[in-house]
């Protein structure tokens, strides 16, 4: 279940940062959303919060020069850690991730799948009640994601307005479950542009063009995070059901994207591999063996289960101590 508000502690502060870490290598991939490893790892919601408070009272509080409020009023600290994991997790694994869907393509979408199936499995935990409005929003949802498959990625030459409402776009549903802002890049033709001049900024080779495109892009992320996130908020405040609901249906469409057996079409198999198009093929289509894949798509979605396990025991337990003290502090109470 969500996860409240832990003590503030260099432990936690690793714990964020490994978070964000596990957000970034997802958030780089099509097919996958961070948005699902933020709510298998229990922080979704805080997160969701935390960026909807970047509003009018920061600004205020940071206007008046309290910055210790103004920090602490956007749960600084958390989103420090977490930003930081996010962006290593994006710097240290693109090559690697590149690498892997190029040269391991079916074994690398294994592993996304039954973690995003697994990931469902767990979520379906936070819909409490299956009502009318929950499955028609389910449904929807899914049948949605199921059909953002059917479209081909573009191959655009982005201008910085382009590039900008690109990232307002990228962003809001990179923290959807089930909803990767990757795909949408790749769909809107700025994935492999984005990438390349992370790439080059990791390795110190960016040219001025290029870090005034990042900028661009990094403040259409941050744009679109602040509209968003308080839209989101919202809803799973008002309409937590219902919303989550969707969240699930989101995922589970999306499982069409991340499907193990795909081979590049018969127009594209010759291209580099960034611009070819894929589609999927039946069991008894697939040439090479099966098991491998099965093997790890089970052993990735055994992770998932196992941390949300682990998690949901270490919230119990914090809650159980945090009801201990306040007895302790109140023994009349």
């Amino acid at each position: 279940m969500p996860s409240a508000p832990q003590p503030a502690s260099l432990a936690h502060d690793l714990q964020n940062v490994a978070r964000g870490f596990c957000m970034g290598a997802a958030d780089i991939v099509p097919g996958v959303s961070g948005g699902t490893v933020a709510l298998v790892l229990g922080h979704y919601q805080r997160l969701v919060t935390a960026i909807s408070q970047i509003d009018a009272t920061a600004l205020a509080l940071l206007r008046e020069r309290r910055l210790v409020a103004a920090w602490q009023h956007i749960d600084g600290r958390f989103l420090l850690a977490l930003g930081v994991g996010v962006l290593a997790g994006i710097g240290g694994l693109a090559n690697l991730m590149h690498w892997l869907l190029e040269h391991h393509t079916a074994e690398t979408r294994a592993v996304f799948f039954g973690l995003v199936a697994a990931s469902g499995i767990v979520v379906t935990a936070y819909v409490r009640r299956w009502s009318a409005p929950a499955v028609a929003a389910c449904l929807l949802a899914a049948a949605g994601a199921y059909g953002l498959g059917e479209f081909t990625p573009t191959a655009a030459e982005p201008t910085l307005l382009y590039l900008f409402v690109c990232a307002v776009i990228a962003i809001c549903a990179m923290i959807l479950p089930g909803i990767s802002g990757a795909f949408l890049m790749l769909l809107l033709g700025v994935y492999h542009p984005v990438t390349g001049l992370v790439k080059d900024f990791f390795r110190l080779q960016i040219t001025a063009d290029g870090l005034l495109r990042l900028v661009v892009f990094a403040s259409g992320c941050l744009i679109g995070l602040a509209l968003f996130s308080r839209l989101l908020r919202i809803l799973l405040l008002r309409y937590s059901n219902t919303t989550f609901a969707a969240l699930l249906g989101l995922m589970l469409g999306s499982l069409r994207k991340l499907w193990p057996l795909q081979v590049p079409t018969a127009e594209t198999a010759g291209l580099p591999f960034k611009e070819q198009e894929w589609m999927g093929v039946g069991v008894a289509d697939w040439s090479e063996p099966l098991w491998p894949l099965v093997a790890i798509a089970l052993a990735a979605g055994a992770v998932v289960v196992a941390a949300n396990h682990l998690a949901s025991r270490r919230q119990a337990a914090a809650l159980h101590t945090s009801a201990a003290e306040e007895r302790t502090a109140n023994p009349h109470g």
